[in-house]
């Protein structure tokens, strides 16, 4: 697969003409359950016609927090489950696109959209599906500043131009938008010969980036800090597949970058209020910041200016840092530099004898 033409093709045909359903994957990689989801979201995805859920391909969770009507973008949004699970969680006078490359899956999606219109009982269609590359949003008409919140599900492994991906996710979002997304990470450079690899490629494996080049790329760009929600190792079981990979090691993880304004907040005191629906008691905003409604928490730059910029914003209570914190409690991380690296959270959870999410596996797969 010398060109990106040659993997645009070969990633088509993959998606569009070998898999027919989910039995049909060759690795654990692109497959996800709904042991992680809230009651709401649940409800929201079983919702879904099954025929849209049987050609769904997604290695992770990407529905995040305060949903109601926000402007959601897909990408890669293949037979259009997560589109039409969102569609109900913004409502109304919310809006979700869905941009994919690949014709058969679109078809899937755009023949449910009034289905699920009907279903959810609203009046017009929130939802619509064009064809586009993720690397080109502005050329397929997704128009900069335009969207609160970006979600991609096991998909950006698949492009043969991160960079470009996470570019154009950049500028389409507004100030204080969120890309939202999970998707496969190795733990070195993947070798040529296992990039060259078609099946696996198409597997979301070979194309999978080195962790730390995300954080290369985030801050290149213009994105805050990856923020890890959850990870979980992708065991590789086959011989022929190990064979090829080596030693390499694979993660499904899921992240959030946000698009923040040039201004950056002082470090505060922040109260969660607890209304977010879904979420009354506690918001897991990522692995290292929980917060318990009602509890002062002392959040450094970084995260006070993510909390006040986002749709979050009227979710908390701001005062300055207090000089006696006896009744406060601080998040975990302030060095806005750090790097977490998702095999080592892993393997710490796993030595703490947590009990680690199973985004990605399949008894029937690898």
């Amino acid at each position: 697969m010398a060109t990106d033409e040659k993997i645009f093709d070969s990633v088509k045909d993959y998606y569009g003409k070998v898999l027919n359903k989910t039995e049909d994957l060759k690795t654990s990689a692109c497959i996800t359950g709904l042991n992680v989801m809230p009651k709401h979201v649940k409800d929201a995805v079983s919702q879904v016609h099954e025929e849209v859920t049987a050609r769904y391909y997604g290695c992770g969770l990407v529905i995040p927090e305060k949903l109601e009507g926000m402007h959601v973008l897909d990408l890669g949004s293949g037979s259009g489950r997560d589109c039409f699970a969102l569609s109900k969680l913004v409502g109304q006078n919310g809006f979700v696109t869905g941009i994919d490359m690949t014709d058969e899956q679109l078809k899937v999606a755009r023949d449910y959209v009034e289905y699920h219109t009907e279903k959810f009982g609203y009046s017009t269609p929130n939802v619509k599906f064009i064809q586009g590359y993720i690397e080109r949003l502005t050329e397929a008409g997704i128009p900069e500043n335009s969207q609160n919140i970006i979600i991609s599900n096991c998909v950006i492994n698949l492009s043969p131009d991160k960079k470009s991906v996470l570019s154009e996710a950049y500028k389409v979002l507004k100030v204080g938008g969120e890309l939202y997304f999970s998707d496969v990470y190795a733990d070195r450079e993947v070798s040529e010969s296992a990039r060259k690899h078609e099946v696996l490629w198409g597997e979301c494996i070979s194309g999978a980036l080195w962790w730390k080049e995300l954080y290369r790329l985030a801050e290149e760009i213009g994105f805050s800090r990856p923020r890890l929600v959850r990870a979980s190792e992708i065991p590789i079981e086959r011989e022929d597949f190990k064979q090829v990979l080596g030693d390499a090691r694979f993660v499904s993880v899921t992240y959030r970058l946000f698009k923040l304004p040039n201004e950056t907040q002082p470090a505060r005191q922040v109260i969660y209020k607890g209304e977010i629906t879904g979420f009354p008691d506690q918001l897991n905003f990522d692995h290292q910041n929980v917060f318990q409604a009602n509890d002062i928490v002392d959040v450094d730059e970084e995260l006070s200016t993510i909390l006040s910029a986002s749709r979050f914003a009227d979710e908390f209570e701001f005062q300055p840092v207090s000089k006696h914190k006896k009744d406060t409690r601080s998040n975990c991380c302030t060095d806005k530099d750090v790097e977490v690296d998702p095999f080592d959270y892993i393997a710490d959870r796993l030595k703490r004898g947590e009990k680690m999410d199973k985004a990605c596996c399949s008894q029937k797969c690898c």
